[in-house]
């Protein structure tokens, strides 16, 4: 198994001034990534409880619920990965949903002293920061001697347009801290003597990793995988390999076995549990990168800034790749000059580098090739490899999320290496201007935030208590699904508040009912909230007949709705709602509303 792909010269000699400038170096990044993690979110810093991520409201909506509902679950003694109180009365399947159940147990303390929204804040600019420090460690303590080349390389990936693009409320993918970790106990199972105490720390951390981002586990163990395997097979690395293999896979086996146990209840949820789904809802050709992607700037960047911008990403939120051309060339520039200078040993690290990044890059362009927002039929390897078990839950564009690392380990390398030689002063002139040009229009700035609706004071002075049972159901108008969270919002106040529990239908998360068997977000529409949701959007008042009423009364029973709620206001993810037409529209529904608080209610009669 590979050795850490340590530079060509041998370390640098041990002093204490030089230790002393080196622990100084180590805070300068710590406070610089803690700097950058900080202006990434310092729009939702102004105001926690009254900002949202104006690209993906709704998903911040989500994991807030996460938070709020992991605590109440871990301190009412209730199920973290299944839960009835959304989607009444099936429930939701949270281990097939992104549960972070570990960052919700961390962190309940918080989340009950000053709400989810600032938990929520806290987490994603510490993610941010600690994927930066963690790599810097990594590269600093195992991969290169120069504190520079490994802040720069660090820096980049945690700053990466991958990441800033997923910091738009992705709290599962924002934690690549965990990424290093895992790479680092993976290469520490070759250590003869060290096997099991090895597996067992790989083990629980693989565990961690599985509960707070489990498709970034998969790709991190296939980029690893990969790695592992091409680095094995250069000659020059063939009998080194041979002589840590028996160790490894005793420390694997450890692995294994540990993460599987504490794995155990999970993975059945999973693949087998109730409410469990195959593949994915979101549509793989949509959700794959466009080639062009790659030499193309983000928008939350100063490139994109300057206009330089681009929309061949489906949504905001997933803008995997974005290097721009520059960085691209710099990148390749970097191989060529660390492979002329390499011996036979180091060659085998590059090469295998090299494969792991053209290998998830081609794979992350999914089932058919897309060239500059255009769809050609030209099959990509994704459209067989997607249709295999595990993998064809992935979404295609997010495997180019690897190669970033890759390119900030290729410029620590080299930057490493310009360090430890002698060059002409034109020479470093020219590699400086290089990573200025490539890397400074990649600079991140700050997300897009709005101010959204305010949680109505019927729900945060408790006054639902009064008008639904304990654990009873109450739904909000429109029903909850993603594109319109208040009801999930709602009910992570009142558990985050300790006011107690109140059900609703439906909500937004991944769940059974997709074509072909597949997943979908939130359940199958009933007549009820195809109402709501068409007057929502259009501000039309559907003709209500004998039927239509039938069809209303039903789904309220089937949900045993005790109160139907429409606040002043109301959260549209994607578009503003028409809200006089939602209260017309539950008017000739239910009949004429009373007012309570901030909200208009419609009491439904209990058989």
């Amino acid at each position: 198994m590979p050795t850490s792909p340590s530079v060509t010269t041998g370390p640098a000699p041990a002093s204490p001034p030089r230790t002393v400038r080196g622990r100084g170096i180590d805070l300068i990044v710590v406070l610089a990534a803690l700097a950058l993690a900080v202006w990434v979110t310092s729009g939702l810093w102004r105001d926690p409880n009254v900002r949202t991520i104006t690209v993906n409201s709704s998903d911040q909506a989500l994991f807030e619920w996460l938070l709020a509902f992991g605590g109440h679950a871990l301190t009412h003694g209730e199920n973290p990965l299944f839960t009835h109180l959304i989607n009444v009365p099936d429930g939701v399947n949270l281990a097939v949903n992104t549960s972070i159940t570990v960052y919700a147990v961390v962190f309940a303390p918080l989340t009950y002293l000053v709400g989810p929204p600032v938990t929520f804040l806290v987490i994603l600019t510490l993610n941010l920061a600690a994927t930066a420090i963690a790599w810097y460690v990594l590269f600093s303590r195992q991969l290169v001697r120069s504190r520079l080349a490994a802040a720069v390389g660090a820096l980049f990936i945690a700053y990466s347009p991958g990441m800033v693009s997923h910091a738009n409320a992705h709290l599962n993918w924002t934690a690549g801290w965990l990424v290093p970790l895992l790479i680092w106990r993976a290469f520490a199972l070759r250590r003869p003597g060290h096997w099991l105490r090895d597996g067992v720390i790989l083990g629980v951390l693989v565990a961690i990793a599985f509960s707070i981002a489990a498709e970034g586990l998969f790709f991190t163990a296939l980029a690893l995988g990969l790695f592992v395997i091409v680095w094995s097979l250069h000659p020059a690395r063939r009998a080194e390999a041979r002589a840590a293999l028996p160790n490894f896979l005793r420390g694997l086996a450890v692995t294994a076995v540990v993460a599987g146990a504490l794995l155990a209840y999970p993975l059945w949820l999973h693949f087998a549990g109730p409410q469990r789904f195959h593949g994915t809802g979101f549509d793989p050709v949509t959700h794959s990168e466009d080639i062009a992607a790659f030499g193309a700037y983000p928008r939350r960047s100063i490139a994109g800034e300057a206009g330089l911008g681009t929309s061949l990403a489906p949504n905001p939120t997933e803008e995997n790749s974005f290097f721009g051309i520059p960085l691209l060339l710099l990148t390749v520039v970097c191989f060529v000059a660390l492979w002329r200078r390499a011996d036979p040993a180091r060659r085998a690290t590059l090469w295998a580098l090299a494969a792991v990044a053209v290998v998830f890059g081609v794979l992350s362009w999914g089932p058919v090739a897309k060239f500059d927002g255009d769809r050609t039929d030209v099959p990509m390897p994704f459209d067989v490899l997607g249709q295999l078990p595990v993998v064809n839950a992935a979404l295609p564009a997010r495997l180019a999320l690897v190669v970033a690392p890759v390119i900030g380990l290729l410029l620590a390398y080299t930057l490493d290496q310009l360090r430890s030689a002698r060059r002409r002063r034109s020479t470093e002139v020219a590699w400086s201007i290089g990573f200025v040009v490539a890397l400074l229009p990649l600079l991140p700035t700050p997300l897009l935030t709005d101010e959204r609706e305010p949680i109505p004071r019927f729900i945060t002075a408790g006054t639902w208590r009064d008008y639904v049972s304990p654990g009873g159901v109450l739904t909000p108008v429109p029903t909850a699904v993603d594109i319109y969270p208040d009801g999930q919002r709602w009910q992570a106040y009142a558990l985050s508040h300790r006011q107690g529990e109140f059900r609703i239908p439906a909500g937004f998360f991944l769940g059974p009912g997709g074509p072909d068997g597949r997943g979908r977000i939130g359940p199958v529409p009933r007549p009820f909230s195809a109402l709501m949701d068409q007057a929502a959007r259009t501000g039309l008042v559907p003709i209500v007949t004998d039927g239509t009423l039938r069809e209303v009364r039903a789904d309220l029973a089937y949900w045993r709705v005790e109160a139907v709620v429409l606040p002043d206001q109301v959260h549209g993810a994607k578009f503003e709602v028409d809200q006089d037409a939602v209260r017309r529209t539950a008017t000739a529904l239910l009949g004429e509303p009373q007012r309570v608080d901030d909200v208009w209610l419609w009491r439904v009669p209990q058989d």
